[in-house]
């Protein structure tokens, strides 16, 4: 292995080598400790250190840092206290995620390191977002963001470098390269020679360097840097290295040839280093032991701390209050002035004046700049603020969710709007992966509002009309805000923005141009978690939201003889439970219309509830009228049976006469 020291001077080339012995000396220990069951899994970098380390060397301590599971060095490089480390992969209270989330799973601002999830791809573009609040402010800094040869096969590695060079990122895209994607060889990964090759189709710069040579990895990721500070933009790096362990302990290394391990063992980045420092005279062996009794003491003393710790105990009321950011909300009142305005107005204000409240808020999505977006919702805003805080994205849901939360981690709110909200399927992993559980899991917030332009009556057919909130109602984290008026969709569009929890809006399409009301001119909020009272009665307790509104109270126009508390609900999560359990003990009896397929919606969540709280008190079964259980028709004859307005109706009288 050739080393070229280049103007590197001593200080330097023994740093270097202390920063890799450091997390291989650890590693080391940390296998002991899994076969003694204190440890309960473990992802080797042996044999990868000298990436790690380079590349967070390179670095400032002012630029993130997304590393994988076998990036050790990356944080020992940024001097996380060990103690905290080790506390983490034993699911202790000190550690990054309070036991909440295991080995390399975590982030932390102080340090300026965003972990990865399972599903490796999303970080990705949480490399973009980061790299574009930093861009918009002018910030010479770069962003590094790893992957492994296996994960370049997602679809979000390909969105995400596209993103980046599209909008000229300074991202720096690692790859490390260790020959396998856990048993599966590269040759069964990609048909490609290098995988630095791809960053052609995206028309951005590449390199190719060998990994296990922690002088080529420093000094040209060092010029890579200064080049991308200087001159902001992507660059994809292929390391060539190999993992000398499993791609976790238990899953072994028999599927790797006996011959190809004795190759890569001779190429072991820290044994050569630290030979070719002995022969120039730079590093001797009574200083290598010296540094070996001081890591190793610290390591013990470390391990000391951690283990002194008590078992991470259970707080049920902590573990729920942990799921979101905290939130003060705000009530700004609605000043007297008022317009009477169609539901997309309302959208349109309540966004264009939190564009000015917040100056640092970025809107993104498909065709929204100079066109105003497909419902025209942001037509005129390129003029009022700017394509840098309008973007049109390329079509990447995923890519571009994954973005909107690294703006988020550097400090910016977002809304991305989705087309269609049937198009979030493609944005599906990020959103309920990474959004929703950022907070619970190492206390981030994501800051992110998503838009979402649903539901069927137009004609649109199946990918153009779901109304999928089911989706997101389930998932723990997430915050699902379901208007049916201009005045509630302007004020809880508002909110949203303010709130600094990840939170889905939904605005029924159908609605956009048909339902129009008096809406306050200046700005205002609305809470969440507050349903509204539309009519009342004591008759019957009907539950609805969205559309099924308007339906039911066409239909209750209809049977004046009815009369019941009509609830909107607003939103979805968080629910206003407190408002359909004093109605229903009132009436006796409850109706829940929804829009979406009847099966696993939140009508069956509000009826169980309700059976559960307010059994006592029914005088009828609990009666769901909802879609058919089929995808959404697109012939007017088909949609409009397959909608619930009418079975809405004949329910209602049939509850009626019980």
């Amino acid at each position: 292995m050739m080393y070229h020291i280049g103007d590197l001077d001593n200080e330097r080339l023994l740093d270097l080598y202390t920063g890799m012995l450091k997390p291989r000396m650890i590693e080391e220990k940390m296998l002991i400790l899994l076969r003694q069951g204190k440890v309960s899994k473990w992802f080797s970098g042996i044999g990868q250190e000298a990436i790690s380390v380079g590349v967070t060397t390179a670095l400032k301590e002012s630029e993130y840092i997304l590393p994988m599971h076998r990036n050790l060095g990356v944080f020992t490089s940024r001097n996380i206290p060990l103690n905290r480390l080790f506390a983490q992969w034993q699911g202790k209270q000190s550690g990054f995620t309070q036991g909440r989330d295991r080995s390399f799973h975590f982030g932390t601002q102080e340090y300026k390191i965003v972990g990865m999830i399972s599903h490796l791809g999303p970080q990705l573009g949480v490399a973009d977002g980061i790299a574009l609040a930093d861009m918009l402010r002018r910030k010479k800094r770069v962003t590094a963001v790893f992957t492994g040869e296996g994960a370049t096969s997602e679809g979000d590695f390909h969105e995400a470098l596209n993103v980046a060079s599209v909008w000229n990122l300074p991202v720096l895209f690692c790859i490390e390269n260790n020959g396998y994607g856990l048993s599966t060889p590269t040759n069964e990964q990609y048909n490609c020679e290098d995988l630095a090759d791809r960053a052609k189709g995206y028309g951005i710069e590449s390199r190719i360097i060998d990994g296990n040579n922690i002088l080529e990895v420093f000094c040209k990721v060092d010029e890579l840097c200064k080049a991308i500070r200087r001159r902001p933009r992507p660059i994809l790096v292929e390391f060539k290295t190999f993992r000398m362990r499993g791609h976790e302990e238990a899953s072994g290394t028999k599927y790797v040839p006996e011959k190809l391990m004795k190759e890569w063992a001779k190429k072991d980045p820290i044994a050569n280093y630290e030979n070719f420092l002995l022969e120039k005279g730079i590093l001797t062996e009574a200083k290598i032991e010296e540094l070996k009794a001081a890591i190793s003491e610290e390591i013990n003393q470390n391990l000391d701390l951690a283990f002194e710790e008590s078992p991470v105990s259970f707080d049920e009321s902590k573990e729920l209050s942990d799921v979101y950011q905290k939130f003060d909300y705000q009530d700004i009142n609605p000043n007297s002035e008022s317009k009477n305005i169609r539901f997309v107005d309302a959208i349109s204000e309540g966004l264009e004046q939190s564009m000015y409240r917040h100056n640092e808020l970025i809107i993104m999505g498909q065709d929204i700049a100079d066109y105003g977006g497909v419902f025209k919702i942001t037509e005129g805003f390129v003029a009022k603020f700017g394509r840098s805080r309008v973007r049109n994205t390329p079509i990447c849901e995923s890519a571009i969710v994954s973005a909107a939360m690294g703006l988020s981690i550097n400090g910016m709110k977002v809304v991305v709007e989705m087309q269609f909200a049937d198009f979030v399927s493609s944005g599906f992993n990020p959103i309920v992966n990474y959004l929703a559980k950022v907070h619970y899991r190492w206390n981030e917030k994501a800051d992110v509002v998503v838009r979402m332009p649903c539901g069927g009556g137009v004609g649109a057919g199946p990918f153009h009309s779901q109304t999928n909130e089911a989706w997101f109602t389930k998932t723990p984290g997430l915050k699902v805000v379901y208007p049916s008026s201009p005045y509630d969709a302007k004020g809880l569009l508002n909110t949203a923005i303010n709130d600094p929890n990840p939170v889905l809006f939904f605005e029924h399409k159908g609605l956009y141009r048909s339902v129009y009301g008096d809406v306050p001119t200046e700005y205002y909020t609305l809470p969440f978690g507050k349903a509204n009272l539309m009519r009342k009665g004591n008759h019957i307790t009907v539950v609805t939201y969205g559309a099924g509104v308007h339906w039911a109270m066409e239909i209750l126009d209809k049977h004046p003889e009815i009369e019941v508390d009509l609830i909107d609900l607003r939103t979805l999560q968080p629910l206003d439970t407190e408002s359909i359990y004093e109605s229903v003990k009132k009436t006796g009896k409850l109706l829940v219309l929804q829009e979406d397929t009847l099966f696993g919606g939140i009508a069956s969540d509000i009826s169980a509830m309700v059976t559960e709280h307010c059994f006592e008190y029914l005088d009828a079964p609990i009666k769901r009228v909802g879609s058919l259980e089929t995808p959404v028709p697109f012939a007017k004859a088909l949609e409009e049976n397959y909608l619930p307005k009418k079975r809405f109706e004949t329910v209602l009288l049939e509850l009626h006469a019980y």
